[in-house]
């Protein structure tokens, strides 16, 4: 008495505790046989603990509700089933004290001894263990919900001793439901390059938009503007820390152009964090190799490259006020700007046909 439980991530096989608790089989079989698991995700997760699944209506209930009876059973258990890794039992349902319906469970460890004359133990894992370490492991959030959904894709009775009950027809592994769907977030062993190239262009052209905006407004020398390359960002540092004391730590990569500790600009206090210029990019990435997690000042650091282009659009607007040369990339900005006033926007149009409306005039 066993069933084939084909999930995302690989097989299971399931045998099956048909002389200990004989109505909860064939519960779990009848369900199986109607394919009612079908595209059904294992919902909760908990490393070293369960992993739950078997629910996808929301109902959860049993084969005798679904063919119009009772929805749910009391629970049957047995004294000498004990939970162990790879045991299969039955969830125990909101709708009243020790009934079951199709919500089931697999653990995940052993010594698990609290959950025994609680919930029905149904059978037990018997191949698949390599696959049951993999449902383990996934990554869930902070409701133990997997981030890429773990589904039950198929059901196979191996063999099944229970005459089927009136009125049960078991369809031909029919295809999953809009709605079935619609509530599938990205399954396990999902091909991801072909999720993240629609995804990764999507954000791309909202990263494009944006920086476009910002050009538009001034806040960008232009839009396809990036971070440099030789600054490095440091923080967690000592209030203590000065800017003297960092360029003479990092000063054995290479040469320093500007070693800052940014400071609160009313009392001057140190904010705990750093930019520092390197005049060669080797010279910075190797001190982003070396010196992360260094113990400065009794305090463990954290180096990274700098994101930031205040420093690039500084010497932008510096370069403006100034009427100093600066190679334009604006889409909004004539290459021309230097023989105007260096202060205003152009405008959009073509400036000639703007000429000849006014002369017109």
């Amino acid at each position: 008495m066993s069933v084939l439980v084909e999930t995302s991530v690989g097989d299971l096989v399931i045998d099956l505790y048909t002389k200990e608790a004989p109505r909860t089989c064939m519960n779990f079989l009848k369900l199986c046989k109607i394919k009612y698991y079908n595209y059904t995700a294992f919902h909760r997760i908990e490393r070293g603990f369960i992993a739950q699944a078997g629910d996808p209506s929301g109902g959860g209930q049993s084969i005798y509700g679904v063919l119009g009876g009772e929805p749910f059973f009391p629970a049957e258990i047995h004294p000498k089933l004990k939970h162990k890794r790879g045991t299969v039992s039955m969830a125990v349902t909101g709708e009243g004290p020790g009934v079951s319906g199709s919500q089931f469970f697999i653990t995940l460890a052993d010594d698990l001894d609290y959950l025994d004359g609680r919930y029905t133990i149904v059978g037990q894992v018997a191949e698949g263990l390599d696959v049951l370490e993999m449902i383990n492991s996934a990554l869930c959030d902070d409701k133990y919900r997997p981030l890429r959904d773990i589904l039950i894709r198929h059901t196979i009775i191996l063999d099944d001793p229970y005459p089927d009950p009136p009125g049960l027809e078991a369809p031909q592994s029919p295809l999953p439901s809009e709605e079935r769907l619609a509530e599938i977030a990205m399954e396990a062993g999902t091909d991801l390059e072909q999720v993240s190239e629609s995804e990764s262009a999507r954000r791309e052209r909202e990263a494009r938009a944006q920086a476009l905006t910002l050009e538009m407004i001034g806040d960008l020398p232009f839009a396809e503007v990036k971070p440099p390359e030789n600054i490095l960002f440091v923080c967690k540092l000592n209030p203590v820390t000065r800017d003297d004391d960092l360029e003479t730590i990092f000063t054995r990569f290479g040469k320093i152009l500007s070693c800052q500790v940014v400071r609160d600009s009313v009392s001057g206090d140190s904010l705990g964090y750093a930019f520092i210029e390197f005049d060669q990019k080797e010279a910075c990435e190797e001190a982003y190799f070396k010196m992360d997690n260094v113990l400065i000042d009794d305090r463990r650091i954290h180096v990274d490259f700098s994101q930031s282009v205040s420093k690039l659009h500084g010497k932008w607007l510096q370069s403006r006020v100034q009427g100093k040369a600066l190679k334009m990339k604006s889409r909004y900005r004539d290459e021309r700007a230097s023989s105007r006033n260096e202060r205003s926007f152009d405008m959009v149009f073509d400036t000639s046909q703007h000429s000849k409306r006014t002369s017109k005039r």
